[in-house]
Order: structure tokens, then sequence, then C-alpha cells
């Protein structure tokens, strides 16, 4: 993986990474981190504040071009200029600490930009709102070009990612260009849910996904006997657990497979493997609703136990893909395994294992984003068309 901050945190250097593979310039990812190189050396934690300046700093930048544009009449310009503003400030967003007050403010400035870019750049995406036990879920909707009924893709986060990060991806691009719709969900623990509702995480992640797809059978654009869901990062168990038990979905895929979660956190405990975030087990805490700090992490940890696809795979019975880095550093190679070996009642089940000799083989494909966005809405497209038939 491409490190720009040779003896800096793992957590910057991923999402470095991530923003470049999100459409972010070399030249503006440079000149935002250039200044915070010795900040990078005090540690994730303590360097969180210097990233959200520096990177904020950058987001004002293109913004002020992007009013200019639009002022111009210059539309496409503009779009190009808020999209990636949007993409810059999710990743800086990302970073902070449930507690730090620029938390909340960042985040409804990035609503904001991202409203603009769809006015501008992206007019086929749009916010809607997913009723769900008496509130609703946000999401955005990538409506696939074209007349009728479409497939559809319910693409869920993964602990620490937004719908932002989502539309960042342009994963749903790649679906609609295959004509593919895209339901870009924050489901409870993530994103606006988490942020601005306080929905907090649920093992049942059927109940949730099921809701998303009450919604979508009403709308008529929308083909319900086609719609599938990905999940990526955590999203991996997230995914799984509700394809296995919401029997309406077609199709599933683990984007980065997350099979036992809970055994993934002993480890952490211990410092073996990487973390996603600074702030780690407050971060973790904040999005299981769960009270504490990191010094009473023994309860949590037994609960935890309880995220886990043992026993939950088997009743998956759909087309089920699992893409999976082989140098992941944050969840071992071997759950991607597990995962596979355990669906034996789904009657495609493939796993697809990312080399460093290709790219690809960080969490969730990071390091080449688009070489792992390809191939699963390739994957995607095919299996739709083969349920077609």
């Amino acid at each position: 993986m491409f490190e720009y901050f040779p003896t800096g945190p793992y957590t910057w250097n991923l999402g470095v990474v991530a923003t470049l593979n999100s459409g972010g310039l070399i030249d503006e990812v440079d000149r935002a981190c250039r200044p915070i190189k010795d900040a990078a050396n005090a540690g994730e934690d303590a360097g969180t504040p210097e990233f959200l300046r520096a990177w904020t700093a950058l987001t004002d930048q293109l913004v002020a071009q992007a009013e200019e544009a639009e002022k111009a009449g210059h539309v496409r310009t503009a779009g190009q200029l808020w999209f990636r503003a949007s993409n810059y400030l999710a990743q800086a967003e990302r970073m902070l600490a449930h507690s730090d007050p620029n938390r909340i403010p960042t985040y409804r400035r990035m609503l904001e930009i991202a409203q603009k870019a769809f006015d501008t750049h992206s007019p086929r995406v749009s916010r809607v709102a997913i009723p769900y036990e008496g509130t609703t879920l946000p999401a955005y909707f990538s409506q696939a070009p074209g007349d009728g009924r479409t497939p559809v893709v319910v693409l869920v986060n993964g602990l620490d990612s937004t719908k932002e990060h989502m539309y960042a991806s342009n994963h749903w691009e790649e679906l609609a260009a295959r004509g593919i719709s895209c339901l870009m969900l924050d489901q409870p623990g993530t994103g606006e849910s988490l942020r601005l509702q306080g929905l907090t995480a649920r093992i049942d992640t059927e109940v949730w996904a099921g809701a998303a797809v009450d919604w979508l059978e009403t709308r008529d654009d929308v083909d319900a006997s086609r719609i599938g869901v990905v999940g990526w990062s955590l999203g991996g168990y997230y995914a799984p657990r509700a394809a296995a038990f919401e029997k309406r979905f077609a199709l599933c895929v683990a984007w980065g497979a997350n099979h036992d979660w809970g055994s993934v956190q002993r480890r952490r405990k211990e410092r073996e493997g990487e973390r996603p975030v600074p702030h780690y087990w407050e971060h973790v805490l904040w999005v299981w609703g769960k009270d504490g700090d990191e010094h009473h992490l023994d309860e949590f940890l037994d609960f935890a136990d309880g995220i886990t696809l043992e026993g939950v795979v088997e009743q998956i019975t759909v087309p089920f893909l699992i893409a999976h880095g082989e140098n992941d550093r944050q969840i071992p190679l071997a759950m991607a395994h597990r995962s596979y070996d355990q669906a034996v009642n789904s009657p495609k089940r493939e796993l697809r294992v990312f080399t460093p000799d290709e790219g690809a083989t960080e969490h969730i494909g990071l390091d080449h984003l688009p070489h792992v966005s390809t191939f699963v809405a390739d994957w995607v497209a095919d299996t739709f068309a083969e349920l077609a038939r």
C-alpha cells in the first residue's frame, strides 16, 4: 500500500489511499498532508485535530472554487469540485473522536456539500428516507438510467464509513453503468443514523435491511425480484446476516469478510492487527450504544462474541460472493475462507482473494478500490442477469 506517512499511523495512510482511490487528486492530497507530517509522528489519536484542520483548509479552498464556478455558470466544473470536497471532508470527519466537538458540525457540513455535488455532478443521485421503527434511515438513491424496473443493490456501511464514503467511491456509478440502481444506506450504527439520530448498531441486521426492502418494493422503478445486499468492512457481517434471514434478497456480497467480529475485537485488545480509526474503543462503544470506556471492555467483548456468522451463513440460500484482500491487516484472510466454507446452501458461492501482485490486497481493497469495485459490479450484474433468465 502507498504510505504517504512513512512512519505515521496506519489509519492515516489508509485514509489517504482511500481518498486517492475515490477520486481525490494527488496534488490536493499532498497539499493537505504536507503540513501535518510531524503531527503524524505524534500518534493517530493525538494528531487528529491537525488532520482535521489541514483537510478542512483544502475543503474550504475547493468550496470557494466551486462557488465561483457556479457564479460563472460552469456547472460541470463546480460539480467536480463539490464532489472532491465531499470526499476530502468525509475522510477527515472519519478520523475524529466521538467526543470531539467538531464532529457533528463537520458532518452537517458534509451533508450540505454532498447535496451540492448531487445538484451539479450527480443529478441521478438523491437523498431519501427509509421508514424504520417510528423514524427513518437516511440514504442516497442512485437511479440507474433508462425506463422501467431495474435491479438494485442495497450498499451498507462498515464500522466507521458513511453513505458519503459510498458516494465518493463511485461504486453506485459502476452499478448504474450496468443498469443497476443503488441504495447507499446509513444503517443503525453508521453515518447520519448514528451521528444525528442516535440509532446504534444491532446484531439482527435483517430488521433494518428488511425495512430497506419494504421501501424499495414501493418504487415503480425497482425490480423487486432482484434486490441484492452488498456490505463492506463490518458490512461483511451485516450483509450476510441480513441475507441469511431476510429472504427477499436475491444475492449477497461480503466486500471484506467479517465472519467473527467478536474474535477480532479480542485480538485488537491485545494490539494484534490494525485498527480502522483512531480513538478506536471510544468509537466502537459509541457504534454499539454501550456505556463505559476502554478500561471496562470485558463486558463489551462478551457482547461482541455474538457478532458472528457462525451458524448464520449456512442460512444463505442465494448467490454469495466474498471478496477479500490477501494482506488485509484488519481482518484475517482466514475469515473469508470460513464464510465461504460454511455457505454450503448458497447455489452460487464464490471467494475472490485479491493479491499483492494485482493490488487491492489491503482492507476492502482500499489500496486499489476501483479494481474491487468493478469486479463486484460485474459479478452483481452477471448474477442479476442469470436470475432474470
